[in-house]
C-alpha cells in the first residue's frame, strides 16, 4: 500500500468514525476564539471554556481586554496556567487589534502571527475555523497520531504541519485536525491506548509495534 492509499483509507475512516466536527472551544466571534485559544496553551479545552464562560460576560470586547488591568486579568484566567504571559499577551494582541486592524481579527496567516502571544497553531485555528480557510493545526493529539500513524518522523509542530500539508488532500485539513483530536480523547489516549478498539490500527506503525511488544 502506498502512502497515498494509506492517506485516503485513514481519511475515509475518521469521517466515517467522526464525521464533520466543529472548534473545541466556545466562542461566538472571532476575537474570542483568538483569545480562547492563546488562554488553550498547555490548558485543557474543557478548562479554557469554563473560564472564557466568565471571561466573554466581563469582557465583551476587544477594546475591554485592550483596556484590561494586567493583575486582574490575570487572576481572571489564572487556572489556564501561564496566565502571567497570557494575560500580558492578550492585552497586548488586543491592543494591536484596534491600532492596525481597527478591532477586526485578520485572516492573513502573516498578520495573526505578527500579534502577541500567537504562532502558526493559534493562527491555524483561526483561520480554519473561523474563515475556513483551509489550515492544519498541530497540537498534542495531532503530532502524537500522525507520528504513531507514520505520516511524519518529525515532532517540530511546523515540520508536522508542512509534512501533513504535503500528504493530505487541501479539503481535509480543517476536518482531520478536530478528527484526530476526537480520536485520541477517545481511542488513542496518550498514556492508555485503545489499540485493540482501534479503527486505524491496521494503518498505524506505532501501534501494531506496541501490540507486538505486549
Amino acid at each position: 500500500m502506498t502512502k497515498e492509499e494509506k492517506v485516503k483509507q485513514i481519511l475515509f475512516l475518521l469521517q466515517e468514525q467522526y464525521g464533520p466536527t466543529k472548534c473545541y472551544l466556545d466562542h461566538e466571534n472571532p476575537w474570542q476564539l483568538l483569545v480562547a485559544t492563546i488562554l488553550s496553551a498547555q490548558c485543557t479545552d474543557e478548562r479554557v471554556n469554563i473560564v472564557t464562560m466568565d471571561l466573554f460576560q466581563k469582557y465583551k470586547s476587544v477594546k475591554d481586554f485592550a483596556e484590561a488591568n494586567l493583575k486582574e486579568l490575570e487572576n481572571d484566567i489564572h487556572s489556564t496556567g501561564f496566565y502571567h504571559n497570557k494575560a500580558k499577551n492578550i492585552i497586548a494582541c488586543c491592543q494591536k487589534l484596534l491600532a492596525e486592524y481597527n478591532g477586526q481579527v485578520p485572516s492573513d496567516l502573516e498578520a495573526l502571527t505578527s500579534l502577541a502571544g500567537v504562532g502558526r497553531k493559534t493562527a491555524n485555528v483561526v483561520r480554519g475555523n473561523w474563515y475556513g480557510i483551509p489550515s492544519i493545526v498541530v497540537d498534542t493529539h495531532v503530532k502524537r497520531l500522525s507520528n504513531l500513524l507514520g505520516l511524519t518522523k518529525n515532532q517540530d509542530p511546523v515540520k508536522i504541519e508542512f509534512d501533513l500539508m504535503k500528504i493530505i488532500p487541501k479539503e481535509n485539513w480543517i476536518a482531520i485536525n478536530t478528527q484526530l483530536i476526537a480520536h485520541g480523547r477517545k481511542i488513542c489516549i496518550a498514556r492508555r491506548p485503545k489499540c485493540a478498539e482501534c479503527l486505524l490500527l491496521p494503518y498505524c506503525t506505532g501501534g501494531q509495534k506496541q501490540q507486538k511488544e505486549k
